[in-house]
């Protein structure tokens, strides 16, 4: 069959409003509520930068391990890594063809193995909280996801992305989209996350801002331009709500609605305070209907940038075919 005829037969089962996989649930009930919560107080937070090697999840794990042991010698008390830290994001690849799907399970991890045990254990010794990107094994199938230990060892929450850059496909198992976003408490108030690419809608912002998020956090492994600096102070200037966003290549920390720290160094840590604002009320319902009108769009959206990718990567194929001959 041909691509064009992949494209057709599938736009039907995106469009009619296919259900994709739902996530997996835990307990985060052992997580410090949000009347212990700082509010008003400055947190001294950090925003971790390094290059992951691609499919070297233990080399990975040592590394992060170091830039968050500095970023406690720094005195932060919450500390984020970027998308993809474990596994290196692999994804790419997998979707122009270059590598096999199977080749993620190489370093794809359950959210309650030894790896994520690992980083509970360090967050109690270093009394720190920390959040690290990852793809979660859930089931058979793989999700960008997102994880909050908290300075006890607990998991707070997890996020899995909900949008992609390059689009989405059911026959994804191994890059699949994430179904809702919710904030969840840590020690210094609900926190809300998003995943690189989701930065760019102010929607997957808003959605964790009407659920009582106090502060965001952004792991990123994506554009380190101007414009996705802007984007991000936008997220936070929208919820009025500082953000943490550790990306490879450009970390960056907003409060009082402006940039309080950022560098564009490849490997290091970025340090600043900001201020956890008072508990907020949860907007059920205003919450829920901006989460429908995001899935409502995403299920277009997401159509059209596969399409897209589709026809990148074939031509992409014609052009080496081409080089061969």
């Amino acid at each position: 069959m041909t691509l064009l005829g992949v494209l057709m037969m599938f736009r039907k089962v995106i469009t009619t409003g296919m259900v994709f996989a739902m996530v997996s649930s835990f307990d985060p009930s052992s997580c410090s509520s949000t009347e212990t919560a700082t509010a008003g107080q400055a947190v001294r937070v950090a925003a971790v930068s390094f290059v992951p090697k691609q499919y070297d999840l233990q080399g990975n794990a040592d590394r992060l391990e170091a830039k968050f042991r500095l970023a406690a010698e720094g005195g932060a008390k919450i500390a984020v890594a970027p998308e993809g830290a474990l596994d290196g994001y692999v994804i790419n690849e997998i979707v122009a063809g270059d590598v096999p799907a199977q080749k993620i399970l190489e370093v794809a991890i359950a959210i309650d193995g030894p790896l994520i045990q690992r980083f509970q254990a360090l967050a109690r010794e270093l009394k720190v909280c920390l959040v690290i990107g990852f793809a979660e094994l859930v089931g058979k199938e793989v999700f960008n996801s997102a994880v909050f230990i908290d300075d006890s060892g607990n998991i707070c929450g997890k996020y899995h992305k909900m949008q992609f850059a390059e689009g989405y496909h059911p026959s994804w198992w191994f890059n699949r989209l994430g179904q809702g976003s919710r904030a969840f408490n840590t020690p210094y108030g609900r926190c809300g996350m998003m995943i690189c690419n989701d930065r760019w809608n102010e929607r997957l912002a808003k959605i964790p801002t009407l659920d009582g998020a106090q502060f965001l956090v952004i792991p990123s492994f994506g554009s380190t331009s101007e414009e996705q600096d802007r984007a991000v102070l936008s997220r936070g200037r929208e919820s009025n709500l500082p953000v943490i966003e550790a990306n490879v290549g450009v970390t960056m920390i907003v409060d009082e609605n402006e940039i309080v720290a950022v560098d564009r160094e490849k490997e290091g840590v970025t340090f600043a305070e900001v201020t956890i604002p008072p508990p907020r009320k949860i907007d059920e319902a205003q919450r829920d209907t901006v989460e429908r009108e995001f899935l409502e769009w995403r299920k277009h959206e997401m159509l059209t940038r596969y399409e897209i990718r589709m026809e990148d990567v074939q031509k992409n194929v014609n052009r080496e075919r081409l080089l061969k001959n």
